[in-house]
């Protein structure tokens, strides 16, 4: 039992770092007994939809480049589990979800993002369920990690549904190989390139604000 609860936490701490790193989250841990079925919690901040958004918005930030961006709120569950990725960790995640956008006062300023994580694969089944779903819903497949030598690397497939791919448009989630040769398929996606975020036809270099004091709950 202790070996599963530290490799769950493990999974966690992981996660945090990739998120951060590469797709612009930042996020915090809040798993445990009474964490509602979340294990991350925390904003996603990407750039505005149009230049009116931006006057219009509370809590906007510039980041490094001048772009003004704006956040997500993210409700995250990580699962490092060696069978596939179920769809009743989806339904948990959408009751969840409605709970809070009806709780919440902040729902419509700002939206709230599903995210799953799983170090194994997810089910046919789940992606099925996931794509129709009408919640924000981002996939996240992170293999294990102990054969890999860089975060990158770590980081499977990523993939937004519909729902999502609305609410960040024009956002882009992009497969970025490593050479011009390489064609990789579902199972080796993990060593042959990365997922990128892509905005306007650019790449999206990955920032959060560097406030210590800004509220992630």
């Amino acid at each position: 039992m202790a070996s599963s609860v530290h490799r769950g936490v493990a999974f966690e701490h992981r996660s945090l770092q990739l998120l951060q790193a590469h797709l612009s989250m930042a996020l915090r841990r809040v798993g445990g007994k009474s964490d509602g079925g979340i294990d991350l919690v925390g904003w996603w901040w990407l750039p505005f939809t149009t230049d009116s958004d931006a006057t219009r918005r509370p809590g906007a930030l510039p980041d490094t480049d001048g772009l003004l961006r704006r956040r997500l709120r993210v409700l995250a569950q990580c699962k490092a589990e060696k069978k596939k990725f179920s769809p009743k960790y989806v339904r948990e995640m959408e009751g969840v979800w409605h709970i809070h956008s009806r709780s919440s006062n902040e729902s419509d300023t700002y939206p709230t993002v599903a995210l799953l994580l799983s170090e194994s694969p997810f089910s046919r089944s789940t992606a099925l369920h996931v794509y129709r779903s009408t919640v924000p819903f981002l996939l996240m497949h992170l293999p294990n990690s102990q054969s890999n030598t860089t975060l990158v690397s770590a980081i499977g497939t990523v993939c937004p549904n519909p729902t999502l791919t609305r609410l960040v448009k024009p956002l882009a989630f992009h497969w970025e190989r490593h050479s011009a040769a390489s064609q990789p398929t579902e199972t080796d996606r993990s060593t042959s390139g990365r997922p990128g975020l892509w905005w306007q036809g650019h790449k999206l270099g990955s920032w959060v604000p560097d406030l210590p004091d800004l509220d992630t709950t």
